[in-house]
């Protein structure tokens, strides 16, 4: 079997995916920058692929029958442009290093250790209990609710929950049977988001983004918040009002934001020296708002993690069995045969 693997996969990674899956697949590494013929007498060997991105503009892959992405968002893909008979997969295993992320963003935003640590280099004791400085924040007894609830916010939900905080969560699908439920006080569907809104000292946005939760924590959202609260998102930036978001920030209507999934990106083949500011607006001039290029879930374990699972998924698409984590079934297949 051919596996194509597209932008997104070191010679390591590629290396070591060709070795676990045996003599019975070649691996062929490529990019959607390729020389148009080039590309297209790949894909049209290709029986499976492990790409990100997939556009209607695309050469014709007849034998694909599985679109593998090597990530958990789909917004980049054109799901109508996937062959019809082609399953298409998506892959987790980020939620440990986003849950870390959003531990320690919260409680550096309660203790301010940089901050602490920048004014003592210069001589400044305006931290601290040895000349009556103003007390510094808990996180023990703060309330956080989740935009969504599912891995990432629960994998959080339970790092936080020894801390002695209060959770609430909105999802499109509540059920207090379904795991982490037991840990969240306040469980309700998307419809009573507004409800959550005014209690939260923390709003985490951990949704997808579809046409439904785009712009969904507009300026009206944000204007029921307190004016302390502080909004964090780890999940895509547009299901956050840019305009709205950069106003309530500059103006006090909410007490800061912590952001690592934005607006504007710069170009993936463009390499790593590249300088793309994240927004049309200046965030970066906002001193109550942490800017982070997307980073929450990049962290050292997770390409070996996912790497794992998208392998086991080639073998199980070899194999003829159910798949992990299927997004979209091929055509006349059981939506329920995939696996958990």
């Amino acid at each position: 079997m051919n596996l194509l693997i597209l932008d997104g996969c070191d010679e390591t990674q590629g290396a070591s995916a060709a070795e676990r899956l045996g003599p019975g697949w070649t691996v062929t590494p490529g990019r959607h920058s390729d020389p148009p013929d080039v590309l297209a007498s790949r894909l049209a060997v290709a029986d499976a692929a492990v790409t990100q991105y997939w556009t209607a503009d695309l050469p014709p892959a007849p034998r694909l029958r599985l679109l593998q992405l090597p990530g958990a968002g789909f917004d980049a893909v054109d799901l109508d442009a996937v062959p019809a008979g082609c399953a298409v997969c998506n892959v987790y295993e980020h939620e440990i290093g986003i849950s870390e992320y959003i531990v320690a963003a919260l409680l550096e935003r309660e203790i301010r250790i940089a901050r602490m640590d920048s004014g003592l280099r210069r001589g400044e004791w305006r931290d601290g209990f040895a000349l009556g400085a103003p007390l510094h924040g808990e996180l023990h007894g703060k309330t956080v609710g989740f935009v969504g609830y599912g891995r990432i916010a629960r994998a959080t939900a339970r790092r936080l929950a020894p801390f002695g905080v209060r959770m609430a969560a909105r999802t499109r699908s509540p059920d207090r049977s379904g795991p982490g439920a037991e840990l969240v006080g306040d469980l309700a569907g998307i419809d009573r988001l507004d409800d959550m809104l005014p209690a939260v000292d923390y709003l985490v946005i951990t949704c997808p983004l579809t046409e439904t939760t785009r712009g969904l924590i507009d300026a009206r959202r944000l204007a029921r918040l307190g004016a302390a609260a502080v909004v964090v998102n780890v999940s895509r930036g547009p299901i956050v009002d840019e305009e709205a978001l950069y106003a309530a920030c500059r103006d006090g209507t909410i007490g800061g934001a912590v952001i690592d999934t934005w607006y504007r990106y710069p170009d993936p083949s463009g390499g790593r020296g590249q300088r793309c500011l994240p927004s049309r607006f200046p965030f970066e001039t906002l001193a109550n708002v942490v800017m982070t290029p997307h980073a929450s879930g990049w962290s050292a374990r997770l390409l070996e993690r996912r790497w794992t699972v998208i392998v086991e998924n080639l073998l199980r698409l070899e194999r003829g069995e159910p798949l992990c984590n299927l997004l979209r079934p091929p055509a006349g297949a059981n939506p329920a045969a995939g696996a958990p």
